[in-house]
């Protein structure tokens, strides 16, 4: 998994900072960015998270670029729906050889594993095998219909490739481009950090949220999952580890 924060609001807790400024003073947006000094920011962003007021934060943003992961993990990632999503299209990139995310027990159990591997490339040959059957089909109805060889194959192979990527597995890797609001992101953090989230999305969230606190420490000082803020909502699914998980998510840096 290789997670990259690509860009995000300049300035960021200035912003949520002067946003809450105008919530609680008589300033005017003329001069709301005067006398933002990194005390008077640290403090604004300390008194949001005290209040609960979280509107201030949804005027910052970051994106970030995700590649090595699965498409179960962007079947869930998508569920979160203040965001916007740019992921690799099966229907357009041909995949002459797909890559594949293998999850931890199965890796490090020989039998699963070989099972595992055996499906993995018999749904490679299932995809080369329909791409090529229903090329040849497409290209056939389309000639028939008058178009040149040229475009025939074009639109053939377009349209075999999106009928065979129906064999593909869950496992296949996939790269995909994000972008979160910060009240998004800590509401993503609460559901996602959790123990008891999928091991792979768990890891996503745990390294997006080193990548926002590397760039917005006060904005995201207490962000982890739910534990770390209240208690744990889980009820008798809970991990046990809401102590353990407060410990490790407000450490100092």
């Amino acid at each position: 998994m290789k997670v990259d924060l690509i860009t995000h609001t300049p300035e960021a807790e200035k912003v949520v900072s002067a946003a809450a400024k105008l919530c609680y003073s008589k300033t005017g947006t003329q001069s709301i960015l005067e006398g933002l000094t990194d005390d008077k920011v640290e403090s604004f962003i300390e008194k949001l998270a005290s209040l609960g007021h979280e509107s201030p934060i949804e005027h910052v943003s970051y994106t970030f670029a995700v590649e090595g992961v699965s498409r179960v993990l962007t079947h869930q990632l998508v569920r979160h729906r203040i965001a916007s999503y740019s992921q690799q299209s099966q229907r357009y990139v041909k995949l002459e050889q797909f890559e594949y995310v293998v999850p931890p027990m199965i890796k490090k159990n020989p039998k699963a594993y070989a099972i595992f591997e055996k499906a993995m490339q018999e749904d490679q040959m299932h995809y080369n095998s329909l791409v090529e059957t229903l090329e040849k089909s497409y290209i056939e109805e389309y000639l028939s219909e008058g178009y040149s060889d040229k475009k025939s194959k074009q639109m053939a192979e377009k349209k075999a490739i999106e009928d065979a990527r129906f064999v593909f597995p869950n496992a296949c890797e996939t790269k995909i481009i994000f972008t979160m609001n910060a009240r998004t992101l800590m509401q993503f953090f609460k559901h996602r950090c959790c123990e008891r989230a999928q091991w792979e999305i768990r890891e996503l969230a745990d390294q997006m949220l080193d990548l926002v606190k590397s760039v917005s420490p006060n904005l995201f000082k207490y962000a982890g999952p739910s534990c770390v803020g209240s208690t744990c909502p889980e009820g008798f699914m809970t991990c046990g580890k809401a102590a353990e998980k407060k410990t490790y998510y407000l450490k100092e840096d």
